[in-house]
C-alpha cells in the first residue's frame, strides 16, 4: 500500500548522494547520446542508407527508422523491466547500457547503401532496434533506482537530475557532431567523418561501466529481497489486475503520451522543420538549438524542486496545455523569424497542383507526374493546393502554369515567384527563433522535470520497474518517437506544411483531460512499500 509521509526540510544534498546522482546519470546520459547521434544526422543517413531517386521519400525512410527504435522500447521495456523486479535494478540497467554502446558502435561501422546495397538499412534497423530495446530498460530501472535512495521531500529534485540527461545527451550529439563537421570538412564528414560520433561511444560506455560498477543496490529492493516480498511475476501483477492496470492506462494516456509530443516537439521536429522546411543551415540549426537547450536546462531541476513542494500533477497537465495551445503559433513565428522570404512567398503566390493521377506513398518512388510534382515541392518546403479534373498534368505558381514535372523549371518559377532555396542568414532573426525553441524545451522541462518521481510514486514497490517501464514507452515512444515520420508525413500527404502539427496538438489536448480527471497526486507517498 503507498501511504503518505510528511516532506523533509531542505538540506543540502551530501557528497555521497552527489556521487550517487552522478553515477546513475552518467549512464542514461551515454544511451540517450547514443540515441540522438541518429536525429543529428537524419538528413545524412537518408542519403547514405537508403535508395535514391526521390529525396522526401528517403528522408521519410531515415525518420522512420530513427522512430523504430521507438517502436520497440516498449518490449525492452517488459523485458528489462521484469528482470528488474526480478534480480535487481542495478545488474540490469548495467545490462541495458552495455547493449545500447555496442549497438551504437556498430551503426559507427555500418557500411553505406552503395557498398552492401539493400542489407545496409536492413542492419541500420537491425540496430536501431536493439538501441531502443536497450533504452526501454534504461529510463524505468533509473529513475527507480534514483527514486528509491532518494530521501522524502527530495524524490522530485532527485531525479529531475536523471531527467536533464536527454537534453545533456541531445545537446552533446550536436556538439560532437558539429565539432567533427567543421574538423575535416563537409565531403570528408559525408564520406566516413559521420563515423566518429558513434564510435566516441566506446570512450563513454567503459567510463559508464566504470561508475555503474560501483554503485550498490537499491535499498528498497534489497529489503524487499531479504523479507521475501518480491514479486513472483511482475508482467501478471502489473496488467492483469485492475488495481494496478488503471494506472497504467492513466499514465500511458496522460503523462507518458503527454511528454512524448512534448519532446518531440521541442527535440526533434524543430530541427527538422527548421532544416527540411524553412531551409536553415544545419550548422546553424543545430547552433540555434544547442542554445535554447542550454538556456531551458536550469528548469527541469527548478520544477523537479517545485514538484517536491506544490505536487507534479498541474506542473505536467499545465505543460500539455500549454504545447496544445501555442504549437501552430510557434511554427508560425519559427517560419516568420528564420525564412522571412519564404513567409512572404506563400503569403502572395498561391501553388496548386493541377493532376488526377496523383498517389501518396510514403517510402517508394514517385509513380506518376503528379506525384513526382509533389514530391518536388514537398522537399522544397512548399505548400501547395491539389485540384483534380485537369486531364493533364501542371502545376500554377502564381500566375505562371509549368507543364509536366520538370524539376528544373519548377525551381526556375519558384524563384522567380520570390521563393528561396535557402534562408538568408542577414534576414535570419536569430534571437527570435532560439526564444521559441526555447519555449518549446521550457514546456518539456514542465512536464519531464517531474515525471520520473511521479512514475515511482505511482506503483507499488514490487512490480515498480515493470509497471512504469511499459506505459512510458509506449507513450514517449510511439507517441513521441514517431512525430518528426508522422507529423512530416501529414505535411507531404495534404500539401501543407504546417498541416502536421495538428497531430501533437490533438495528443496533447488528450493527455490535458485524462490527466485532469484521472491522474492522481503522489509526490508525498511513500516509495518504500
Amino acid at each position: 500500500m503507498l501511504t503518505a509521509t510528511p516532506a523533509r526540510a531542505t538540506r543540502i544534498v551530501t557528497r555521497s548522494e552527489f556521487t550517487l546522482i552522478v553515477a546513475s546519470s552518467f549512464g542514461a546520459l551515454l544511451e540517450w547520446y547514443d540515441f540522438y547521434i541518429y536525429a543529428a544526422l537524419a538528413a545524412t543517413f537518408s542519403t547514405l542508407f537508403f535508395p535514391s531517386g526521390n529525396a522526401t521519400a528517403a528522408f521519410l525512410a531515415s525518420l522512420a527508422t530513427f522512430g523504430a527504435g521507438f517502436l520497440v522500447r516498449p518490449l525492452g521495456a517488459l523485458f528489462f523491466g521484469r528482470l528488474g523486479d526480478r534480480i535487481g535494478r542495478k545488474y540490469t540497467f548495467m545490462a541495458t547500457i552495455v547493449l545500447m554502446g555496442v549497438a551504437t558502435i556498430g551503426v559507427g561501422l555500418l557500411p553505406p547503401y552503395a557498398h552492401i546495397g539493400v542489407a545496409a538499412p536492413v542492419l541500420l534497423v537491425v540496430l536501431r532496434l536493439l538501441q531502443g530495446f536497450a533504452l526501454g530498460g534504461e529510463t524505468g530501472g533509473a529513475a527507480t533506482y534514483l527514486a528509491e535512495h532518494a530521501p522524502d521531500g527530495r524524490r522530485g529534485f532527485y531525479t529531475s537530475a536523471l531527467q536533464t540527461t536527454a537534453t545533456l545527451g541531445l545537446l552533446s550529439s550536436i556538439a560532437v557532431v558539429g565539432a567533427t563537421r567543421t574538423f575535416v570538412g563537409h565531403d570528408a564528414f559525408q564520406d566516413w567523418g559521420w563515423r566518429v560520433p558513434f564510435l566516441v561511444s566506446l570512450v563513454l560506455l567503459a567510463i559508464s561501466v566504470y561508475l555503474r560498477t560501483r554503485l550498490a543496490e537499491s535499498p528498497t529492493f534489497q529489503r524487499m529481497k531479504e523479507t521475501g516480498k518480491l514479486s513472483k511475476s511482475p508482467i501478471g501483477e502489473s496488467f492483469g489486475t485492475w488495481a494496478n492496470l488503471k494506472y497504467v492506462l492513466v499514465m500511458l494516456f496522460s503523462t507518458a503520451s503527454g511528454v512524448g509530443v512534448v519532446f518531440g516537439t521541442g527535440h526533434f521536429y524543430s530541427m527538422y522543420f527548421l532544416q527540411n522546411t524553412l531551409r536553415v543551415a544545419p550548422e546553424t540549426v543545430n547552433l540555434y538549438l544547442a542554445m535554447a537547450l542550454v538556456g531551458a536546462f536550469p528548469f527541469y531541476l527548478f520544477f523537479g524542486w517545485l514538484s517536491d513542494r506544490i505536487g507534479r500533477k498541474w506542473i505536467m497537465i499545465a505543460a500539455c496545455a500549454l504545447l496544445a495551445t501555442t504549437t501552430v503559433p510557434i511554427f508560425h513565428g519559427l517560419t516568420h523569424y528564420a525564412n522571412p522570404q519564404l513567409e512572404a512567398f506563400q503569403a502572395h503566390t498561391d501553388v496548386v497542383v493541377h493532376a488526377d493521377d496523383c498517389h501518396f506513398s510514403l517510402f517508394g518512388a514517385p509513380r506518376s507526374e503528379c506525384d513526382r510534382i509533389r514530391a518536388f515541392l514537398s522537399a522544397s518546403g512548399v505548400s501547395y493546393e491539389h485540384a483534380t479534373g485537369s486531364g493533364s498534368s501542371y502545376t500554377t505558381i502564381g500566375d505562371v502554369r509549368v507543364d509536366g514535372a520538370d524539376p528544373a523549371a519548377l525551381r526556375r518559377t519558384l524563384l522567380a515567384a520570390g521563393w528561396t532555396d535557402h534562408a538568408d542568414p542577414a534576414r535570419i532573426n536569430g534571437v527570435a527563433v532560439v526564444c521559441l525553441m526555447w519555449l518549446l524545451i521550457f514546456y518539456l522541462t514542465m512536464v519531464y522535470g517531474p515525471m520520473a518521481a511521479f512514475m515511482v510514486e505511482l506503483f507499488p514497490a514490487r512490480i515498480r520497474y515493470t509497471s512504469l517501464s511499459l506505459p512510458f514507452h509506449l507513450g514517449s515512444g510511439w507517441f513521441g518517437g514517431m512525430l518528426p515520420f508522422v507529423v512530416s508525413a501529414m505535411a507531404v500527404a495534404h500539401g501543407n506544411v504546417y498541416y502536421g502539427l495538428w497531430y501533437p496538438v490533438s495528443v496533447a489536448i488528450v493527455s490535458v483531460v485524462v490527466g485532469a480527471l484521472f491522474i492522481p497526486e503522489t509526490f508525498r507517498r511513500d516509495v518504500s512499500q
